[in-house]
């Protein structure tokens, strides 16, 4: 038997439907669906400790499930002591069932975690039917051994639908149990 990812099967047979009856979409093409996943953090201190990119590196593929890639500057900027081509962030682009899995992960274990937590804030939305909220310490993931940590760093994670509008990426990620702060607003 062929293993599936639980919110991967949510969306077939819960989502899918929710969404048509609330949209009034007249064919299951039409309902929008999560298409990949991004997880960004910038590691500006890079510049003086070379150490902390390898680290970056590590800790994101432990908290993803994949390999992390560098992210190089484009440019020089002389205030930043930035010189182009510089390690100064790393990411990872998830899609389908590692994307399933990290979501599951996020919305259960990690997101819980967070300190004086009262929701996800809604304005992350870019207009395109795409969401982007920041988490402000990488030991919210379970995956992270506090003990071994060297700094305390952030991530952004962007959810890339095909939603034509942020009313519509909100319901979506709403049917997948992200818990946004004003449930009762829209």
């Amino acid at each position: 038997m062929e293993y599936t990812p639980r919110l991967k099967d949510k969306y077939l047979k819960e989502v899918v439907p929710a969404l048509q009856k609330q949209f009034g979409y007249k064919s299951i093409m039409q309902v929008p669906k999560l298409t990949k996943i991004a997880v960004n953090q910038g590691v500006g201190a890079a510049i003086v400790d070379k150490k902390l990119i390898d680290t970056g590196v590590e800790e994101m593929t432990q908290i993803t499930g994949q390999l992390a890639v560098q992210t190089k500057s484009k440019k020089d900027i002389s205030n930043f002591k930035l010189r182009k081509g510089m390690p100064i962030g790393v990411r990872v682009t998830l899609r389908s069932d590692k994307m399933y899995e990290f979501l599951d992960r996020l919305i259960s274990v990690a997101v819980p975690r967070v300190r004086d937590f009262r929701g996800i804030n809604e304005k992350g939305f870019d207009g395109r039917g795409n969401y982007t909220f920041g988490v402000s310490e990488q030991i919210i993931f379970p995956e992270i051994d506090i003990d071994k940590i060297s700094k305390i760093s952030g991530m952004d994670i962007t959810f890339v639908t095909t939603a034509k509008t942020d009313k519509e990426c909100l319901a979506l990620l709403k049917e997948f149990g992200l818990p946004f702060k004003n449930q009762n607003k829209k």
